[in-house]
């Protein structure tokens, strides 16, 4: 939104918007002044601090419906933004008019001096790219962006099969609401009392997540899952700093854990013991016994995944648990699997002590692209305390001393689609939804059973809410999980997770969302290329090594492939109904992330200019 916002205005509507927040922040200075007030800022852009009683012009502003910064007793601060036009200029003049007793009786205001630093006056060019500089209109705006979508295999598409980034479907009725103003117009920091509904639906989410996970508080403060990891092992350090164990350090966590957990763990001044993982993608009992021994006059927590990455429940997880307690530990679990847990289980059954919750996973909200996220954290009744609280609005636990967010709440907008999605479901609706999503990853795993081997299957032969299926032995027909993964987009599917948590993997995760159908389309997909690589011919293995296979590629007068155009763009039937057409084809793989080169103008040509 911000990016488009630039794109839109483009550097010369930037520019104006900027002049004219200045300007109205300086006409507003100069009419204050002339009712005898001072403005303390020596050095303005948008924000003026004026001398009077805070307490009288609260009090006025309140009832005008005026929201102002109070400083302290006798400062009150106004800040202007785009949206701050005449008409609002006027209602905050006739707010301090009122407390001073005076009208302004001066006409229009001509503001001759600017009251920034003139030295700090931008000189040099801005946003020069030509998308900055080209779609100033509605419709060619709408245009743009439609041309942007359309480079995006998303979920209006078809199915996104990533393992451990559930992208289920945000449905409508939970998205509506982030468009009324009454939600999305209110400032983060106002009076409790204008915030009620917000306060009311926050509290509830609050016990509804709570409930899920059988805790006994929760704080919504942390923005996402690795800041909700952040969150709960600095709970963690707080109750054992408050039990005289501040030396508690060490963390354990299995070798099959999210990339993010020992970066949370070293984060919070933990330092990280790997446990290994057995054949069947459990924590291997042995090691972890041993680590826990060694460890136990310092072990402060042990951090785990339940399903575990592999896809698998951990048959013995309360005696994993039991013992992290019996060595005077707490136990951190990760909610990204939660959504093979509401309502069958919970954190507090299998004996955690703390987790986060990805409020843009198993509830809902969207997270592609990066955001929004929401990661709560869940504690049990003895880590209620160590809640992070917040300087300017009081929550969180009452022996807590950390702020996580800058915002009290986190994404509070954000968390109207969870609160929606859960109270449109309710208790039976949301166990379904768990069921349905096991459902679907144990029918594709039969469905790709022969065709694929699944690596972890627990002891019962099942998998989780995911699976993971193994793309090795397609390395004796020179075949790498990528190539498989690029060819799924000539079948109009993004790809699973690819080499995470095992390399020349995939993790398929269905969620609940995908209908029998779509499904059945994947696993036809997920076949066919199987087929093509045990084609034995050279062109089944070309299919492949080329993919993805472009519209400029197809439509070139050269074609020096050894298949048909047909059979690459169109390997099913069902393709041709919805076809995707990738915009660019291979770049350079891991290259790019492990060889880091710099875009940016050359020190000699930056020189020269």
């Amino acid at each position: 939104m911000a990016g488009m916002y630039a794109v839109y205005h483009g550097p010369k509507g930037l520019k104006k918007i900027a002049k004219r927040i200045h300007l109205n922040a300086a006409k507003l200075e100069k009419k204050l002044v002339d009712l005898g007030l001072s403005q303390l800022n020596e050095y303005y852009f948008d924000t003026l601090k004026i001398n009077i009683n805070a307490q009288a012009i609260r009090t006025e502003a309140e009832k005008n419906e005026i929201n102002f910064h109070y400083i302290d007793k006798e400062t009150v601060g106004i800040a202007i933004n785009e949206t701050t036009d005449e008409v609002a200029l006027l209602k905050i003049l006739n707010v301090f008019e009122a407390v001073v007793r005076q009208k302004n009786i001066n006409g229009k205001v001509k503001i001759e001096n600017h009251r920034y630093p003139i030295d700090q006056k931008r000189r040099s060019p801005y946003l020069t790219h030509q998308v900055f500089n080209s779609f100033h209109s509605e419709t060619a705006m709408m245009r743009y962006i439609k041309r942007l979508e359309r480079k995006d295999l998303s979920l209006n598409h078809s199915m996104i099969s990533l393992g451990s980034c559930t992208m289920k479907l945000n449905a409508a009725a939970e998205m509506l609401p982030l468009s009324w103003p009454r939600w999305s117009s209110i400032h983060p920091f106002v009076p409790k009392e204008q915030a009620k509904g917000y306060h009311k639906m926050l509290r509830r989410l609050e016990d509804q997540l709570s409930e899920i996970t059988g805790f006994h508080a929760t704080s919504l403060q942390p923005n996402s899952g690795a800041q909700g990891e952040y969150s709960g092992l600095m709970v963690i350090r707080a109750y054992h700093k408050s039990r005289g164990e501040a030396h508690r350090n060490i963390c354990l966590i299995p070798s099959s854990a999210h990339g993010t957990n020992p970066a949370s763990a070293v984060m919070a001044g933990m330092e990280v013991v790997v446990v290994k993982t057995d054949e069947l993608g459990n924590i291997d009992w042995s090691d972890f016994s041993e680590k826990t021994e060694e460890h136990r006059e310092n072990l402060a927590a042990l951090m785990i995944t339940y399903p575990s990455t592999h896809g698998v429940f951990e048959a013995n997880i309360k005696d994993i648990t039991g013992k992290i307690h019996a060595c005077g530990g707490q136990v951190y679990m990760d909610g990204a699997n939660m959504n093979a847990q509401v309502g069958l289980t919970s954190p507090a059954e299998i004996g955690a002590d703390v987790c986060h919750l990805n409020l843009h996973k198993t509830f809902a909200i969207p997270h592609g692209g990066g955001g929004p996220g929401v990661g709560p954290i869940c504690v049990a009744a003895h880590l209620a305390d160590f809640l992070p609280q917040h300087p300017v609005v009081e929550t969180g636990g009452k022996a807590s001393k950390d702020t996580i967010s800058a915002a009290p709440w986190g994404s509070a907008l954000a968390c109207l689609i969870s609160y929606g999605y859960i109270e449109m479901l309710g208790g039976s609706g949301l166990k379904k939804a768990t069921e349905m999503a096991i459902l679907n990853a144990n029918y594709i795993s039969k469905r790709l059973e022969g065709a694929y081997d699944i690596l972890y299957t627990g002891e019962k032969g099942r998998t989780a809410h995911e699976l993971i299926i193994d793309c090795r032995p397609f390395k004796k027909y020179d075949i790498e999980v990528v190539d498989i993964a690029k060819r799924l987009m000539d079948y109009g599917f993004h790809a699973p997770t690819v080499s995470f948590p095992v390399a020349g993997t995939m993790m398929i995760e269905p969620t609940e969302s995908e209908n029998l159908e779509e499904i059945d389309r994947f696993c036809d997909a997920m076949i066919s290329i199987r087929m093509e690589i045990d084609s034995g011919e050279e062109a089944g293995i070309a299919l492949l090594k080329n993919a993805p296979h472009t519209l400029a590629m197809l439509t070139a007068d050269d074609w020096n492939f050894p298949y048909s155009r047909q059979r690459a763009a169109y390997p099913l039937a069902f393709v041709m109904d919805n076809k995707f057409w990738p915009a660019v084809r291979r770049l350079d793989e891991a290259f790019g992330d492990r060889n880091l080169i710099c875009s940016c103008t050359s020190i000699e040509d930056y020189a020269k200019a």
